[in-house]
């Protein structure tokens, strides 16, 4: 089930060079993202979300595939809140939408 369907209202990305300045304009709830990009490093997004005064307020849940642990590991000490694989954010996505905006 996508976000959408739940009843979110989701803004996606082609590119990670917008996600900071849509983030500062749409001023979402919390970012989910996708670790694995071809043309971008999503860590360095994390940290600019999480070093933007506009922006570091947001939770972001950060997901890849489970194989790609140290990706995972090197997404939390960029700052993301929450990591998962990318199955497990279909199966958990109620309980991580629940952390995730209830950290503070």
């Amino acid at each position: 089930m996508k976000l959408g369907d739940l009843g979110y209202r989701v803004r996606q990305v082609k590119d990670l060079v917008q996600l900071v300045s849509l983030a500062e304009q749409e001023t979402p709830l919390l970012v989910v993202l996708d670790l694995v990009w071809k043309t971008r490093d999503a860590r360095i997004c994390i940290n600019q979300l999480k070093t933007n005064e506009a922006t570091r307020h947001l939770p972001v849940i950060a997901f890849a595939d489970t194989k790609s642990k140290i990706l995972l590991d090197q997404a939390m000490t960029a700052g993301a809140d929450l990591v998962t694989s990318d199955g497990g954010i279909v199966n958990q996505l109620e309980h991580l939408l629940e952390r995730a905006l209830d950290i503070e």
